[in-house]
């Protein structure tokens, strides 16, 4: 590749379109998050910039939820009553008072948008696929087919630390084979944790193969080192490069470390970038890997004193998964982490406390592949892909329901009580909350319809709200403590605000299903629920799913104020930005 082609999808027409693009996200979130206050100007609205001098003018929707539904093409930028060119990075700066931007997060804010914009000039420079063709195409397709990245924050693709080669390398939209690069790291520094079942040198010979351990070995023998004092592995490449080689240079130079090479499997990057589908082998382990990148508001690191309950843990949910009847009728699974494998810096745990970005450089864990679990004629496919919209509008899950056969209103009741139902009844009859977003599900489809939910991304994303709940002492970091009117905020935000807002109102503008006919379903799946479990009755007053409002969580708020570590992992719920109140679209329903 020459230097020129680095960047030949940054061409001016797709640079004005994914400025575009973005700019009508910027003004439908922060509306939506009350940042700014759009004013009805005749059938537009009107955004103005901080010295009230540029007028942002637009047509938009507004739906359920106080979703702004903004027609990208209407949006128009005017100065001194001149046109003027949408330019994103203007945008932030015209409007930094109104979207509380400091001076010191404001450049680094817009770098990330500068990021993302030329992650949408690729997507747009690639060859167009229908949501059509994608229903219908595999698991790894419609994972590197997604075109929008997370749907409430505006700057999700920052990925700062990536270079252009690396970024076409990298990222899951790009769809590059990737070998992991594999380490050997001394016992005295290093951890292997793996869940019932599982020992070291089987496992690594099943995930490696029996060659690629040999030839491993073989190194740390011509270099006098016994392969028994360490365990392998395994690391981003761009983690190798760009951190390892330098900041754990020590480690290196001491043998602590040893560079093996890469493996022989490849892999494809999944939409969370620091984790790896086998495309090799695809029945055997993801691999999660971590990553001194920051994006979405966090360093992806991996934490080596997490991992080491990690298997713990998920093997602690699959077990309450299996012996609960209401969650089994749902097919309700997980993809457990079953092995993981961390590194400490002695150095730098000495200098820095539990949450620093410097004790997650080096970790990694296995979680099991959903390709196994497969029965005839199914297929997965991630649930952040409902929410997707092609270049023609025509939407993911709208292409499913043509497919399916089923009404819009079935086809909508069979994904909630596969996806919903679950988790309703692990709120109601456990405390226990899952960070059930689009990334963090797959879907498993027959004919269009789905079957059953896959919950996964387990160790580092649940949490146990219940302080008297009897939980394993290995189990016993999942114990948060929530206020009481904070709780149901795990189902209102991370579900209904984040996705189904999304959801209900890209079918609505397709004309599939009415917005009320979504929140409809909504309210009967969980009055079905609800009427199946009569002993949880006192719950569901406590918790009230048909309250008529709830506090409104605000994404972009947090990653606004502070894009480099957006919440305070010592106390996720004081973190929280609450703005006013949304109503309640299944109430009185």
């Amino acid at each position: 590749m020459s230097l020129a082609d680095a960047t030949a999808h940054l061409s001016p027409e797709h640079w004005e379109r994914a400025n575009r693009l973005l700019i009508r996200k910027a003004l439908a979130e922060f509306a939506h998050e009350r940042l700014i206050t759009p004013e009805k100007d005749g059938d537009q609205y009107v955004v103005r910039s901080d010295d009230g001098l540029t007028r942002y003018t637009f047509t938009a929707v507004v739906r359920a939820l106080d979703h702004w539904q903004v027609d990208a093409d209407s949006v128009s930028r005017r100065r001194d009553g001149s046109e003027l060119p949408l330019a994103a990075l203007d945008f932030f700066i015209e409007l930094k008072t109104s979207l509380g931007l400091s001076d010191e997060v404001l450049p680094v804010y817009l770098e990330e948008i500068s990021s993302t914009l030329s992650g949408t000039c690729y997507k747009l420079a690639k060859p167009r696929t229908t949501a059509a063709e994608l229903a219908k195409s595999g698991f790894q397709a419609i994972e590197t087919g997604m075109t929008e990245g997370h749907p409430c924050f505006v700057a999700n693709n920052g990925r700062l630390g990536f270079g252009i080669h690396e970024y076409l390398s990298y990222a899951p939209e790009t769809a590059s084979p990737v070998r992991l690069v594999w380490l050997a790291a001394h016992r005295s520094r290093a951890a292997f944790t793996a869940g019932v079942g599982i020992e070291y040198e089987s496992f690594v010979r099943q995930e490696l193969g029996e060659e690629t351990v040999e030839r491993f070995y073989g190194v740390l023998r011509e270099a006098h080192l016994d392969p028994a004092d360490y365990l392998l592995i395994p690391v981003h490449p761009w983690q190798w490069w760009n951190k390892l080689t330098v900041t754990f240079a020590a480690e290196v130079a001491q043998k602590h470390l040893v560079c093996l090479g890469e493996g022989d499997d490849e892999y494809l990057a999944q939409q969370s970038i620091r984790t790896f589908f086998n495309s090799s082998a695809p029945k055997k382990h993801y691999v999660k890997t971590a990553l001194s990148v920051l994006n979405m508001g966090f360093m992806r690191g991996l934490s080596a004193a997490y991992m080491e309950a990690t298997p713990a843990i998920n093997d602690w949910l699959a077990q309450l998964i299996d012996n609960d009847p209401v969650l089994k009728s749902t097919g309700l699974s997980i993809i457990r982490e079953r092995a993981a494998v961390g590194y400490r810096h002695l150095e730098y745990e000495k200098a820095t406390d539990r949450y620093s970005p410097y004790r997650k450089m080096l970790a990694a864990l296995w979680r099991e592949s959903p390709v196994a679990s497969l029965q005839d004629g199914e297929s997965p496919a991630t649930m952040a892909a409902l929410v997707h919209v092609d270049h023609e509008g025509a939407s993911f899950a709208g292409a499913l329901i043509e497919q399916s056969g089923l009404t819009p209103t079935d086809w909508l009741r069979h994904y909630l009580r596969a996806y919903f139902t679950p988790l309703l009844h692990s709120f109601y009859a456990y405390d226990l909350v899952f960070m059930p977003h689009g990334e963090n599900v797959i879907l498993v489809l027959k004919d269009g319809v789905v079957q059953r939910a896959i919950y996964k991304d387990i160790a580092e994303e649940i949490a146990v709200m219940d302080p008297e709940a009897v939980l394993p002492p290995t189990v016993e970091r999942l114990r948060v403590e929530v206020p009481e009117e904070k709780k149901l905020l795990s189902i209102f935000t991370d579900v209904f605000d984040c996705f189904f807002r999304f959801l209900a109102a890209n079918l609505a503008a397709e004309g599939i299903l009415q917005e009320d006919d979504f929140w409809r379903t909504v309210a009967e799946v969980t009055r079905d629920y609800q009427h199946s479990v009569p002993e949880l009755a006192e719950k569901f007053k406590q918790y009230d799913m048909f309250a008529p409002e709830f506090s409104l969580s605000c994404l972009n708020r947090l990653q606004l104020r502070n894009n480099q570590q957006m919440v305070d992992l010592a106390d996720p719920a004081g973190a929280l930005q609450l703005i006013g109140t949304l109503k309640n679209p299944i109430a009185g329903l």
